[in-house]
């Protein structure tokens, strides 16, 4: 499927990212894979670390771009001769967002434009752009700009006409061991000695969900997608007590308070949506509710879900125990 592609990543120096060109260059052979981020210090490191992880070849196809998404005169230079883009650029600190809303803004919604522009007069082929559960329900600034992008993303189908570029988007939550989960901060803590972890909410659930899992259902969606998909992994969940339990056996947990902007449990799929939700193997897909969508040519064999659905973390029929979390966590080492 990637064999022979050009793939852009805006963002490309996070955690997903870094696990993308790992994946796609042990899976297939593209002739470019394009990483487009704002940060030459980043760039450079991410260029560094896989100097001695792929071959010469290999690094001879890795490229680095310097560009902003809301840059669209850059953006439109960087996407002549791509045939697919990842969309993983965003402003993600809910604090952040709070305290800088204008910039929240025109990176996460004005460059969610600025991608579907360049992509519809560039000729790229397929765009997935990464979501967030936040972006359900949204009670955070963080939350309703990501909303508000994939709104744009689903929509853009419109504007290709079934001709163009086709836009799907891929949703899941904190990923484990990413830079955005607790476990790194956990982990600080008890390498400083500590025997007391702090949480803010002694109910709080969350998906587990590895990197890996993460750029796997993108090389789905980039794979099946037909436009305006939201594509949502199968997985399970866990208890923010059970995860402190399983890195720090006897721990002492201190309830400290919820944050501002934080939720007790992710949300993937809101009951609202669930009458446009199909079950598949191992994820949902949430299809658009326009008049161009038409049923009959992309269900594949999925099934409805019940409409008084939600796929939630605190309702959710899979979970890990401590023991479980704990073997898991030894990948992290």
């Amino acid at each position: 499927m990637l064999d022979n592609k050009s793939i852009l990543i805006t963002g490309g120096t996070g955690s997903f990212g870094k696990k993308f060109i790992e994946m796609i260059f042990a899976k297939y052979d593209p002739s470019r894979v394009i990483i487009y981020s704002r940060d030459e210090f980043k760039q450079d490191a991410v260029k560094k670390l896989f100097s001695t992880k792929l071959t010469k070849e290999q690094q001879s196809k890795l490229r680095f771009f310097i560009g902003d998404v809301r840059d669209k005169d850059r953006l439109y230079r960087a996407f002549k001769g791509v045939d697919y883009v990842i969309h993983a650029a965003a402003m993600k600190q809910v604090p952040a967002c709070e305290y800088n809303p204008f910039e929240a803004i025109k990176t996460n919604i004005y460059g969610a434009q600025n991608i579907v522009d360049a992509a519809l007069d560039c000729g790229v082929k397929k765009v997935v752009a990464l979501s967030t559960d936040k972006a359900v329900n949204p009670i955070n600034l963080y939350g309703g700009t990501k909303l508000v992008s994939d709104k744009l993303f689903i929509s853009a189908n419109a504007y290709s006409g079934g001709k163009g570029a086709v836009f799907s988007v891929v949703r899941y939550g904190n990923v484990a061991g990413s830079r955005g989960s607790v476990i790194p901060f956990f982990q600080e803590l008890i390498n400083r000695g500590e025997k007391e972890l702090p949480i803010t909410d002694i109910r709080m659930t969350r998906f587990w969900i590895t990197l890996e899992e993460g750029v796997e259902l993108v090389f789905k969606a980039l794979s099946e997608s037909k436009g305006g998909e939201t594509y949502i992994s199968k997985i399970p969940s866990f208890k923010i007590v059970d995860l402190a339990k399983a890195m720090l056996p006897n721990c002492i947990i201190k309830e400290v308070g919820i944050r501002e902007g934080e939720k007790l449990h992710e949300v993937m799929v809101p009951k609202d949506e669930s009458r446009m939700t199909f079950e598949y193997g191992k994820h949902y897909i949430i299809y658009p509710h326009f008049d161009w969508w038409k049923s009959e040519n992309f269900l594949n064999g999925g099934k409805p879900i019940d409409e008084n659905f939600e796929y939630n973390s605190g309702t959710n029929d899979e979970w890990l125990s401590v023991e479980e979390l704990r073997e898991k966590l030894k990948g992290f080492k």
